[in-house]
């Protein structure tokens, strides 16, 4: 069981519900439904996740030596090689199946998997770090739209995405001061964005089409739970930016993104769709409180 810990520790499960929506939203845009194709491109989604959470932790094996001994490899839970064999085992498992869902899926998934890679050996602790991870977000959303059947993204695809990536970007600012604190300048921009976000993706685009009432209603109600899930602790980390608050902003960050993909969803014209991903998020932090998973 230890072991096991050790590896869910290393591979962030309780962030996996985090992932899949990102393609349901991209297929959204793109005018399609969670079909075999696109059920073929969630898989990769989250075989490109775990990757780049194991190679995330192989990758910082010193700092977090330094900064967090209780971590599965400097604690010596788990060796280096097979949390590097597992990354690239998942990367060369996640590519494959984007190949099932057609050529131009599989394009887009070794374009996002080169992009996790460059940010976990190279890009992290550059100035760009945050756009290099949100830019692995938006192509995960437009891994979504090709794999739906587009071979080029359209505009709902292409602005949907950039909105995902901002979000990302802006949290993973925040977390660099995660363990140091003391800066509110990170938080106060995220806070500035949280709220442009969510009054962008508060109405549906032309893609959700004229008439019923939920085409409206469902965009505005998911893109307040976003500004609500992310703003409140980016709030708290503003006024007290200790290392606690900051990760407790990081965490609101992350939980944000599910309802933020359901309002893309729900914004692009299925807006029971973008309700039924709402039921991922108070999943995602029970079973972070529950493993106290990170």
């Amino acid at each position: 069981m230890s072991r096991a810990r050790a590896w869910a520790e290393v591979l962030r499960v309780s962030g996996l519900l985090t992932v899949p929506g990102d393609v349901v939203a991209g297929a959204a845009a793109a005018g399609g439904r969670p079909e075999p194709r696109v059920l073929r491109a969630i898989g990769c989604s989250l075989c490109l996740y775990e990757a780049g959470m194991a190679l995330n932790d192989w990758a910082d094996q010193e700092e977090d030596a330094r900064e967090r001994p209780h971590r599965p490899l400097p604690s010596g839970r788990l060796a280096p090689a097979p949390v590097l064999g597992a990354a690239i085992g998942l990367t060369a498992a996640g590519i494959a199946l984007a190949a099932t869902a057609g050529r131009h899926a599989a394009l887009v998934a070794g374009t996002l998997a080169a992009t996790v890679w460059a940010y976990d050996l190279k890009l992290k602790h550059t100035k760009a770090g945050p756009a290099a991870m949100g830019a692995a977000r938006g192509l995960d959303l437009l891994l979504g739209a090709v794999a739906a059947g587009r071979r080029r993204p359209g505009r709902t695809a292409w602005l949907s995405a950039a909105a995902l990536a901002a979000h990302t970007a802006a949290v993973t600012h925040v977390s660099r001061s995660e363990t140091t604190g003391g800066d509110s300048r990170a938080p106060l921009a995220a806070l500035a964005a949280t709220a442009g976000i969510g009054l962008a993706v508060r109405g549906r685009t032309d893609a959700g089409g004229p008439g019923h009432p939920a085409s409206r209603v469902v965009p505005a109600a998911l893109a307040a739970a976003y500004a609500a899930t992310a703003a409140r602790p980016l709030a708290h980390a503003v006024l007290n930016p200790s290392p606690p608050l900051v990760q407790r902003a990081v965490g609101g960050g992350l939980r944000a993104l599910i309802p933020l993909q359901g309002a893309l969803t729900a914004r692009a014209g299925s807006p029971a769709l973008g309700a039924a991903l709402l039921v991922g998020a108070p999943i995602v932090r029970r079973l972070a409180r529950r493993v106290g998973l990170t």
